[in-house]
């Protein structure tokens, strides 16, 4: 039985404290959050467990075993420093930091501490997406000529990050996933509407050393909530539409042409054929996640959402950031980072 903490207790972190206590195998021991409605809340959800407002305390608490992190981003770094500093496993909501040398501090203090640091990219843990990855590595949609995502809602005001690091670390999560490999460079350029500088808004475009390129869409001022990525590879197409009831298209789609005549458009012949749409066993992601997490610890194994991808991640937000003030220059990703 693993004993748990959680930090942070607003609308994501019930959502954790929910998983925690309805999963066999751990136990939530403690919950802390400087506010004492969002405390209150939790008596209905986790009767047993103890409540204070500072995470400190829970941290120095010897009967938990993990903790996880949900308070908002710019906090994730030093409390979660302090939790592998107190000799604690921790799973840290995503993004890990809002820079590198804060992210690298965090694997850092991991090495020092021997425990499992793992990070809340919680798209990695749902089955369509894994499918998806399954299909594309079997080579069964042919080579990745690009990718396309669209993370848009009408949504509620952010003031501590922009959409850019808010909704992008689900989709550049995904993308790093799939393709496998970091870019070489990114470009962003964004709006603030409604409120002087925070981004509503971003656009951004990826850059691959082996030709595929990326782009992504963020916004919380759109008419519609739309969760999309779409894959165009040689063999086939893709899409994966969290909104939809059916999570996941596989689409006969392309240009064929003979290999003797590679060079000619003139021979290229048009393929419209099927939409295939797989049958796949849905479980909530972050069930799935949880279940991961307790196995990392209790097997000593190596996260799929791990700090050093994580790092890797906040580069090239951090990159993202950037390109975002100087609207839309090209940063190079530093190949250390990849």
């Amino acid at each position: 039985m693993i004993r748990i903490g959680v930090i942070g207790v607003g609308a994501w972190g019930v959502n954790h404290i929910r998983a925690i206590t309805a999963e066999r195998g751990c136990e939530l021991v403690a919950v802390a959050d400087p506010d004492d409605n969002a405390l209150a809340r939790v008596q209905s959800l986790a009767p047993s467990a103890r409540r204070t407002r500072d995470p400190d305390q829970l941290l120095a608490s010897a009967d938990i075993d993990a903790v996880v992190i949900a308070s908002p981003a710019p906090t994730h770094p030093r409390l979660a420093c302090a939790a592998f500093a107190a000799g604690k496993h921790v799973l840290v909501e995503k993004p890990l930091a809002m820079t590198t040398a804060d992210a690298l501090a965090v694997e850092a203090a991991a090495l020092d501490a021997n425990k499992i640091g793992m990070v809340g990219h919680l798209m990695l843990y749902h089955p369509a997406v894994l499918r998806l990855r399954e299909l594309l590595v079997s080579g069964a949609l042919g080579s990745l000529y690009y990718l396309h995502s669209t993370r848009v809602n009408l949504g509620r005001l952010r003031r501590d990050e922009n959409a850019l690091w808010s909704f992008g670390p689900h989709d550049l999560s995904m993308i790093q996933f799939l393709v496998g490999r970091s870019p070489t460079s990114v470009a962003a350029r964004g709006l603030s509407v409604l409120q002087q500088g925070v981004e509503d808004v971003v656009f951004l475009t990826l850059r691959y050393a082996t030709g595929e390129i990326a782009h992504v869409h963020l916004s919380w001022l759109n008419p519609r909530k739309e969760r999309r990525l779409t894959l165009v590879c040689s063999k086939k197409m893709a899409e994966f539409d969290d909104v939809a009831t059916d999570k996941l298209r596989i689409y006969d789609k392309g240009y064929d042409r003979p290999p003797e005549f590679a060079e000619y458009a003139e021979y290229l012949s048009l393929r419209d054929g099927d939409v295939f749409i797989p049958q796949i066993a849905m479980q909530e992601p972050l069930a799935l996640q949880l279940r991961h997490f307790l196995d990392c610890i209790e097997h000593r194994k190596t996260p799929t959402t791990n700090l050093r991808d994580a790092v890797m991640l906040t580069a090239i937000l951090e990159a993202a950031q950037r390109s975002l003030k100087l609207d839309g220059t090209p940063i190079e990703i530093s190949a250390s980072s990849r």
